[in-house]
């Protein structure tokens, strides 16, 4: 038998969690933007397949 579920929100005080838990860190935030900031720099690969001509022979045949 479980107990029954409370009606309302717990009550504030201490507990197991500290208030602002599930809130990211404002280091975790200015991680995550660095992170995306390289992500955007980084350049594409170029399209061209180089000298293995790998699209050509796929034309010739």
């Amino acid at each position: 038998m479980s107990a029954p579920t409370p009606p309302g929100p717990a009550p504030q005080g201490p507990g197991l969690q500290p208030s602002d838990y599930g809130r990211p860190s404002q280091a975790l935030i200015a991680r995550a933007d660095r992170g995306y900031a390289r992500f955007l720099a980084a350049q594409a690969p170029a399209a061209s397949t180089g000298d293995h001509d790998q699209d050509d022979a796929a034309g010739r045949r």
